[in-house]
């Protein structure tokens, strides 16, 4: 299934050997021979096996399964892995979500009051270099074999250390560029050059990468998606736009063989959940997918990952079986900002029902599935002209029948489930909760039931039952909606692979096609000035995914900035984007926008400029007399 992960059991040795050697990016492994063992690097098979620790070392952080050998020690291993940091430094500094948990360093995080000795920041910094050093002791070691395919497992890995590098200079800025293993202790480099190192990276190994490769590996579609990002964020990292470049690097992606996912696989209406189930590796969604973190609840336990994403969002009245989970955590939820950014349909049953014209009739709808089962009184059907009946109902998974009067002398119902009537005939099926519209014809025996999909932005995926909208205080589960993207269950309802429900199988998309057309869009329009008709066209093929037709769509006039920053947070929520984009916007510290408990106080306010990047670690810093620490720390 997760081919990258089956890969890990050949390299355990290996890893716990390198990890002894090092901490950062200011200490580096001391013997240059510790990755070259001949059984490591005898043949491309061999190679392969080490270059899955170099993909496996984002998903998961140690050789025992969820915690007991680390990668990294002296971090906890569930709050250290990659995408849980990336989770808590990108979107728990931001208005897409809030955590009730007071573990030391973590209410500083959406309070934005850390400090250099910050566990979290210095978890992912830890982790990042962990990757470097894992990359360069590869490039090093693989090196030396001819065979051609090993040669694309360099460029793989040369992606994956420019990966981690684009997270530095994102996260902190000024940080050191080493290439190879080295016992002296390095020299920081400006961020400007940590962006040129990426540039000249990706650019060399765009025709090294293959056209396509296996799931949860990279390709040279990778490397013009990952150039896409650094060039749109170019002018905030080294103070030169670079727009034109980042259309271009999209226009390769978009012109790619990736898609959008529009396989509704579960027929709920709309696509864009499958991209966040358990099987989202399978049903369609893996088409949109440029580079994932791969997870699986047997193969690849961690308790970060999507793991962490399902149990931490689940508490107060939420069941967590039906998130394919065996507990919530009481943890994450959402603030109103993010909330209030989605057209959220209501269904108004009086509305249609009034839309229906016609007088209320004898004839109603009686059954289990309605609102007063079988002991009635009946709901009356609109008749809408001679012999034909309808109803807008609210109905449950049951049974019903049409009845005349409240007589069941006189009742129809369905005795071979093909839509035609029988006096007494049996009772017609209701699969599903929902709101539903029953016709009737009296004439031709037949009827329908259709269900009535509510209209708006379906990506707000939101629980509410027992939430307030409003934080008034953060630790309380019931303060503020929670938020039910991503699942452990697949497009058939089933749970994921592992029965006790403890680890989940969900696959994180670390950057997906939807991204790349938000991407092209916003730099066409810093480019220009205004907006073209392909970003239109692009931003409504999101737009009529999310809505389940196109009465969401936008037209020309419709997309500026702004409205491109609301699009990401409604398509991107969770997955790790927020911050780095309220940067470029330069509302992420200012008070021309704010959410609650920005700053740490209730209504928000603005913070110092600073902390637009994150300190270095200060045991960093204090090991390493290169370093000079980021500017406020």
């Amino acid at each position: 299934m997760k081919n990258i992960i089956k890969q890990l059991i050949c390299i355990v040795a290996i890893s716990s050997a390198m990890v002894s050697c090092h901490d950062d990016l200011d200490q580096l492994p001391t013997d240059p021979d510790i990755f070259s063992e001949l059984d490591v690097f005898a043949n491309a098979t061999e190679a392969q096996s080490a270059l899955a620790k170099l993909y496996a070392s984002l998903a998961l952080t140690g050789q025992d399964g969820p915690a007991g050998n680390p990668d990294i020690s002296e971090i906890d291993e569930g709050f250290s892995q990659y995408s849980r940091m990336l989770f808590n430094l990108n979107e728990l500094t931001t208005d897409h979500a809030v955590v009730g948990w007071g573990d030391p360093g973590l209410p500083d995080l959406h309070g934005q009051y850390w400090s250099a000795s910050n566990d979290f920041t210095g978890a992912m910094y830890l982790r990042l270099a962990q990757e470097v050093s894992f990359c360069n002791s590869f490039i090093q070691n693989a090196s030396n074999l001819s065979d051609d395919v090993v040669q694309t497992y360099i460029a793989e890995a040369r992606f994956l250390r420019a990966f981690a590098y684009y997270n530095l200079a994102d996260f902190y800025g000024n940080v050191p560029v080493l290439t190879e293993i080295s016992t002296t202790l390095p020299t920081q480099n400006t961020r400007e050059e940590v962006f040129n190192f990426i540039e000249e990276e990706l650019l060399a190994i765009q025709d090294l990468l293959p056209e396509s490769n296996e799931y949860g590996r990279v390709d040279k579609v990778a490397a013009w998606a990952l150039l896409s990002k650094l060039y749109l964020n170019a002018e905030v990292w080294t103070g030169v736009p670079r727009y034109n470049d980042c259309v271009t690097f999209s226009n390769n992606v978009i012109n790619s063989s990736y898609t959008i996912n529009m396989n509704d696989a579960n027929g709920n209406g709309t696509a864009y959940d499958e991209l966040f189930l358990a099987d989202n590796d399978t049903n369609g969604a893996q088409n949109e997918f440029i580079f994932t973190l791969n997870f699986d609840g047997l193969q690849s336990q961690t308790y970060g990952g999507t793991t962490f994403l399902v149990h931490a969002a689940i508490g107060g009245s939420m069941d967590p079986t039906a998130y394919g989970v065996n507990g919530g955590w009481g943890g994450l939820r959402v603030t109103k900002n993010l909330v209030n950014k989605f057209e959220t349909g209501e269904i108004d049953i009086d509305n249609l029902n009034g839309s229906l014209g016609g007088t209320l009739s004898d004839w109603g709808l009686v059954g289990d599935a309605t609102e007063n089962s079988w002991d009635g009184p009946d709901m009356e059907m609109f008749e809408t002209a001679t012999n034909q009946y309808a109803l807008y109902a609210n109905l449950t998974s049951g049974e019903l029948k049409f009845r005349f009067n409240e007589d069941w002398g006189n009742n129809y119902g369905d005795t071979d489930t093909d839509g035609t009537l029988e006096p007494g005939g049996a009772n017609i099926p209701i699969a599903a909760d929902g709101t539903y519209l029953i016709t009737m014809d009296l004439d031709g025996l037949t009827y329908s039931i259709t269900e009535i999909v509510p209209s708006g932005d379906m990506r707000g995926m939101f629980y509410t039952d027992g939430q307030e909208l409003e934080i008034e205080s953060i630790p309380p589960f019931s303060n503020g909606y929670a938020t039910t993207k991503f699942k452990n269950i697949d497009s058939s309802g089933s749970q994921g692979n592992d029965s006790s429900g403890e680890f989940v199988d969900t696959d994180i998309p670390v950057i997906r096609l939807a991204e790349i057309y938000l991407n092209y869009a916003e730099a066409v329009i810093r480019r220009d000035g205004a907006a073209d008709q392909q970003s239109v066209n692009l931003i409504n093929e999101l737009r009529e995914r999310a809505y389940g037709n196109s009465s969401g769509n936008i037209s020309i006039g419709d997309l500026d900035e702004d409205f491109i920053l609301d699009e990401r947070s409604r398509e991107l929520y969770w997955e790790g984007q927020r911050r780095t984009d309220l940067i470029r916007y330069d509302y992420f510290t200012t008070s021309d926008y704010l959410w609650p408990w920005k700053g740490n106080q209730p209504n928000g306010v603005s913070t110092s400029s600073f902390r637009n990047v994150f300190p270095i670690p200060s045991n960093t810093i204090l090991t390493n007399p290169n370093l000079q620490q980021n500017e406020g720390y």
